[in-house]
């Protein structure tokens, strides 16, 4: 099976076959928008795709660095969603407070992230998770970012492809 380095680098340079491909579809009536962001986005999402479906794999770098994104956003959305509410005394210590919530929640989310995780190549390396993906992208950039949804539409092809090369890299692509 490929490593992170195949993976990744697979992703990297075959994403102009993504974009001939969208390119035509485009000239066929897919309501794709190929501005310069969305292929820019388009290209980050793809190459991060071509690797994501390991991020079940407890050693694997992809699991590694997702893991401390994952804990530090849960425990800043909980900062957030507390901010304010928190009175115990002066500012400063309702402040401090509501930063020891939120790491306490940022801990059990490093846990839980593993924790959570189904067995390598189980429903993680299916091609349902790559459609999630792809969903998410198109939100990320039409909602997100406020983008036009043409854009979305193409950046979450491109997340959608980067995901599947990963799966037919493994050689092992499945619907669930």
């Amino acid at each position: 099976m490929p490593n992170y380095d195949a993976h990744v680098l697979s992703g990297v340079v075959t994403y102009p076959l993504v974009v001939a491909i969208a390119g035509f579809l485009s000239s066929k009536g897919v309501p794709f928008e190929l501005s310069t962001m969305a292929l820019v986005i388009g290209y980050t999402l793809y190459v991060l795709g071509a690797d994501l479906p390991d991020m079940d794999h407890p050693n694997a770098l992809i699991h590694r660095g997702t893991k401390p994104i994952v804990s530090v956003l849960v425990g800043g959305a909980t900062y957030i969603n507390l901010a304010g509410s928190i009175n115990v005394g002066e500012q400063w210590l309702n402040t401090a407070v509501a930063w020891g919530i939120a790491v306490a929640a940022a801990l059990v989310a490093w846990y839980a992230f593993t924790w959570m995780m189904p067995k390598h190549r189980g429903i993680v390396h299916s091609l349902l998770f790559a459609a999630v993906y792809g969903a998410l992208a198109f939100l990320l950039v039409e909602y997100g970012l406020d983008m036009a949804s043409g854009e979305g539409l193409y950046v979450g092809f491109a997340a959608f492809s980067g995901y599947v090369l990963h799966l037919l890299l493994d050689r092992e692509v499945s619907l669930l």
